[in-house]
């Protein structure tokens, strides 16, 4: 397909991170651009129905469309660019879908972890997550036998979960949530995540700082965790 694609991104989307990696992973050459949601230009608006990103902008034949919903984007790859990353079987392949969906759910769990106004709303959702990444292990158990989601092959569901593990390299570095504790293959997924190239390419050098201070600006309970840390450190340095 003679495309000329743009990627319209922002620097803390996971779900721009996921089109981003199926385009590295499918070596197809893209342009992207970044928009500030929270002063989102008159073009943005007038191509986002939802004014949310990703959007890919298809350009072809001398016309364009524009294609919105990263769940979307995927597919649209799917079918119509090499390399697939979905499997042939349709089972399998549902499967997957499905798989991503509770990717989806993650995400937003991960959301109300960091946006928890309170230490008893904190904990509850640091249990939700737990026990969604315990589902997640369980499946690995029954299912894999390599060092991703379908065993040897990098699937669209990896795609999916690199930039969910991302979140937790900042997390990791705030506390010890005990989240993803006692979850062996959950924790060996994350780490050959890490290392993909594409997994890595698909944010800028200055992702975990922006990620730091957009937590630490929600005026949540994890945002006061980060402030009391900022008060810490320096007494901690000068004694």
């Amino acid at each position: 397909m003679t495309t000329r694609l743009t990627l319209v991104s922002h620097h803390l989307c996971p779900y721009v991170q996921r089109a981003a990696i199926a385009l590295a992973e499918k070596g197809v050459p893209f342009e992207r651009v970044n928009v500030d949601l929270s002063d989102k230009p008159d073009w943005f608006k007038a191509i986002s129905p939802l004014g949310k990103v990703p959007l890919l902008r298809v350009r072809h034949g001398g016309g364009e469309e524009v294609i919105f919903e990263s769940a979307v984007i995927l597919e649209f790859l799917e079918e119509t660019e090499a390399n697939a990353l979905h499997l042939a079987d349709p089972l399998q392949r549902a499967r997957h879908r499905a798989w991503i969906e509770f990717g989806s759910a993650i995400l937003n769990a991960i959301g109300r972890f960091y946006s928890a106004a309170d230490e008893a709303a904190f904990s509850n959702e640091s249990k939700a997550l737990s026990q969604m990444f315990a589902r997640v292990e369980a499946e690995l158990s029954a299912r894999q036998s390599g060092p991703w989601f379908a065993g040897d092959r990098f699937s669209l569901v990896d795609a999916v979960y690199g930039p969910i593990f991302r979140y937790f390299d900042t997390f990791d570095g705030i506390g010890d949530f005990g989240i993803l504790d006692g979850k062996p293959l959950v924790h060996a997924w994350r780490d050959a995540l890490s290392k993909r190239r594409s997994v890595k390419g698909a944010i800028g050098a200055d992702y975990p700082q922006r990620l730091h201070t957009f937590l630490r600006a929600r005026k949540s309970y994890l945002s006061e965790i980060i402030r009391l840390q900022a008060i810490e450190i320096p007494q901690a340095r000068s004694a």
